[in-house]
């Protein structure tokens, strides 16, 4: 049984700040922050959930279900992370590239301490806890002085690249080739950076990289000694009721200083055919996996390439829903949609199959999806892009990039594209 109670409470900066201070004494804390951004399918301005009261760790071998089962039997609201590498528990998949982080595939727990953000109010939701702890908790995250400790927090950093960029042209290459044979029609390839023996104050690192992203689908994941800090922009999937959406991003143009010209750049990218094509591909290929759970003729796009700007970043969005019966088992969408096509291409397994082989580095969490579920079953996922990624204990700091390969790619702006996207991570690691 879960003790409720509500305040009236407005969610300033500092108070996030404060908030995330006070979870960090716990083992297990997951903060989700939408950063007020202006988007038509939220319902939370910020979740925050803390210490553990049961959790599911585990590699890819049935993972999702043994999640459904978690999920099912549970019945409570759980936070965590699906990995890219749950693709071979979906398809008959292997990964073999090197793997610096050594996260576990699936990390979700059920959280004996909640607090749901809305526009004006705080719920807090506690687990088989008293009452008077959940006030004492609420006076003493009132009570906190935040002060940053920006010499341990920014630190620079010495990263490297696991694929150079005459290695990821010749990549390209190789995909454009593919592409040409028929094989496929797009896939995305990504590259990781990283930096070994090195420690970072994850905190503090997120607050930096959240003030100079303000991305919609923020989160700061703390798992023991496992750390994800994303500044994501896309949702991969919602489940509200018996509605589903998935809101996958292709199309990408830096943003510029002069308002005249930022605003031409953002109509560019909405006309441009090679941006266009690469989200249409991925809006049906999108489309086409929702349809195997949904009512019939329920798919619909609600928007197709629409312009969504953010602090670093012009992107094309699309929206696609669905209706689904009500008795389909939550983690029976997510088997049936993941991973996301964005972070793929098409069609999906083969593209898989050549992302396998071409990239460097095993992507992990990185193109997996941080989120949560609710006690009935309604979820809602970001996919893991513009993240930071920490193993507290081997001391290795990872970010990864990619870029949609498709028919029209010019390998050298494919790269370009990924310095960009790149731009944050690496502001606040190398600062």
């Amino acid at each position: 049984m879960r003790t409720l109670k509500k305040y009236p409470f407005s969610l300033t900066d500092d108070a996030k700040k404060r908030l995330l201070l006070w979870a960090q004494q716990f083992d297990e804390a997951i903060w989700l922050d939408s950063n007020n951004y202006p988007q038509k399918h939220g319902i939370y301005k910020a979740i925050l959930a803390v210490d553990a009261f049961t959790a599911l760790k585990t590699d890819a071998h049935n993972a999702f279900d043994k999640l459904k089962e978690y999920q099912t039997t549970t019945a409570d609201w759980l936070f965590g992370y699906l990995s890219y590498e749950l693709k071979n528990d979906v398809e008959k998949l292997q990964s073999h590239n090197f793997d610096g982080l050594e996260f576990p595939d699936l990390y979700f727990f059920q959280p004996k301490k909640l607090f749901l953000f809305t526009e004006s109010t705080v719920e807090i939701q506690y687990l088989n806890l008293a009452a008077d702890e959940m006030e004492e908790d609420w006076k003493s995250i009132s009570e906190i002085v935040y002060q940053p400790t920006e010499n341990e927090a920014f630190k620079a950093l010495k990263t490297s690249i696991r694929t150079s960029k005459e290695s990821y042209i010749q990549k390209v290459n190789e995909v454009l080739a593919h592409i040409q044979r028929g094989d496929i029609y797009e896939a995305n390839l990504c590259q990781e950076f990283y930096s070994e023996t090195s420690q970072i104050n994850p905190l503090e690192s997120f607050f930096h990289l959240n003030e100079i992203s303000r991305a919609p689908f923020s989160a700061f994941l703390k798992l023991d000694n496992l750390f994800a800090l994303s500044a994501s922009p896309e949702r991969y999937i919602q489940r509200i009721g018996d509605t589903v959406i998935s809101q996958p991003i292709k199309g990408t143009a830096k943003r510029l200083k002069n308002k005249a010209d930022d605003i031409k750049i953002a109509q560019q990218l909405a006309q441009d055919p090679k941006e266009r094509s690469e989200n249409i591909m991925i809006t049906d290929l999108v489309r086409n996996d929702l349809s195997r759970i949904a009512k019939k003729g329920s798919v619909a796009v609600e928007e197709l390439c629409a312009i969504y700007t953010f602090e670093q970043v012009h992107q094309l969005i699309s929206t696609i829903s669905c209706t689904v019966p009500q008795n389909t088992p939550s983690v029976s969408i997510l088997r049936n949609t993941f991973p996301m096509g964005s972070m793929t291409g098409a069609p999906k397994i083969s593209a898989m199959q050549i992302i396998e082989d071409m990239e460097d580095a095993k992507r992990g969490v990185y193109s997996g999806a941080i989120g949560y579920f609710s006690p009935n079953g309604d979820f809602d996922f970001n996919v893991v892009i513009r993240s930071i990624l920490y193993n507290s204990h081997k001391k290795y700091v990872s970010f990864s990039v990619g870029s949609a390969i498709t028919i029209n790619s010019i390998p050298e702006k494919e790269y370009e594209e990924c310095l960009l996207k790149a731009k944050a991570m690496r502001q606040v690691l190398n600062s």
